[in-house]
């Protein structure tokens, strides 16, 4: 599950404080945003390959509270990008707002030592709440680091911007194999087979109820205390060392910029920041956007809570949601870098065409087809065929924004 809804790229108008005329200065400090650009990616890499597995696992392991507690983040997250991201990040800047928001995330990995109502959506609050400055600095990081190393190697503004997000989500991506990977390596252990004959498979698939998945154990098996605090402790490491990561090795902006650039890049109120973000809504291209960003979402929201629980969980077992989202990740990762050279060929409606019938298809299959373990095939090729769909969305859908609302 991606978190992108509030990802702003904030732009300046303002210049650049003139950079050292030795050219060795010069080519020092171009290497130097790189190496902090690649760091914070390391940083999310980090962060996402403990949170979106955990997410994709919510629905199966925290039956009763783990689907409303990734609605409440989500809920949480929507209000706060109204206002939140400039206040946090006007206060402490785009490096320090990264590294605190991320330990909102370690909270609620903490929780799941033991899920609860009272430890889950309180957390889950806080998470959504940490969520948009997060993004939003990360958003702004890049943009003007990419300004200041475009201006130091005289290459292309939005040529750099491109590359640095495209080294982000290379880094983002391969949070889903890493991640996954080591939640089925934890769940295997103890782990007990579905037998393709059991009357049980068919409840699920489409006839699939939470409710009752909840207090019937026969349909999703319960993973033991040791698995769940071996996965949560491990996860938990990889969050808390994410901050740790982003503080000790990433460079603030200031070093990079001129404090007048980075001021103006964050420079308007909350009220200001919610009046221009509701102006924005007025305009005929974002409105007509809405409806695809409000499907991709969907579609991300169903992978991750439906069908992990309703026929991965519920026709093979718990074990096996780290692997088939693996090959997920894998698509996802795969056709975002091959969609790029595809819409110069035949343009971005062909594509997105392409996505909707193929995502119409997918959801056809799911509504017909009965979970069954000796078609273990049908369980990954769904994944990875919905992998090429997200990729289609994710990358166009920017590729949307960059084209009508980007700043120059």
């Amino acid at each position: 599950m991606h978190l992108h809804a509030n990802e702003k790229i904030v732009t300046s108008h303002a210049e650049f404080t003139l950079s050292p005329s030795n050219a060795d200065a010069d080519a020092q400090e171009s290497r130097r945003i790189f190496r902090d650009v690649c760091c914070v990616a390391a940083g999310f890499f980090l962060l996402f390959t403990s949170y979106q597995s955990m997410a994709n696992l919510q629905s199966s392991i925290n039956k009763e509270y783990g689907t409303i507690a990734q609605s409440i983040i989500y809920a949480t997250l929507l209000l706060s990008s109204l206002f939140l991201p400039t206040l946090v990040i006007s206060q402490l800047g785009a490096r320090n707002t990264i590294a605190v928001s991320m330990l909102g995330y370690s909270l609620y990995t903490a929780a799941q030592f033991y899920p609860t109502a009272y430890t889950l959506i309180p957390s889950a609050a806080i998470l959504g709440l940490a969520a948009s400055p997060l993004w939003s600095a990360k958003c702004t990081y890049l943009n003007l680091a990419a300004q200041r190393y475009a201006k130091l190697t005289g290459q292309n503004r939005e040529v750099v911007v491109t590359r640095f997000f495209g080294i982000f989500f290379a880094f983002f991506q391969s949070t889903q194999v890493v991640g996954n990977l080591i939640s089925s390596l934890v769940l295997t252990q103890d782990s007990v087979w579905v037998n393709s004959t059991d009357p049980a498979l068919l409840r699920c698939g489409a006839t699939f109820c939470h409710e009752e998945s909840a207090s019937n154990a026969s349909l999703i098996k319960d993973i033991s205390d040791t698995q769940r605090y071996t996965m949560s402790g491990i996860y938990l490491a990889f969050a808390l060392a994410a901050s740790a990561f982003i503080m000790a090795f990433v460079t603030p902006l200031s070093r990079h910029c001129d404090d007048a650039v980075v001021r103006s890049s964050t420079g308007r109120s909350p009220t200001q920041q919610l009046l221009a973000t509701l102006r924005h809504l007025r305009n005929p291209q974002q409105i007509l956007i809405i409806p695809f960003t409000f499907w991709s979402g969907l579609m991300q929201a169903f992978l991750s809570a439906e069908f992990t629980a309703a026929y991965v969980s519920c026709g093979l077992g718990v074990y096996m949601v780290g692997y088939t989202m693996i090959c997920f990740g894998v698509f996802d990762a795969l056709f975002s870098y091959c969609c790029s050279p595809m819409v110069k060929r035949v343009g971005r409606v062909p594509i997105f065409c392409f996505a909707s019938l193929l995502h119409s298809c997918l959801i056809a299959v799911l509504f017909l087809w009965v979970p069954n373990p000796e078609q273990m095939y049908v369980f990954f090729v769904i994944p990875a065929l919905w992998g090429i769909c997200d990729a289609v969305w994710q990358t166009q859908m920017n590729g949307e924004f960059l084209v009508y609302f980007i700043v120059k």
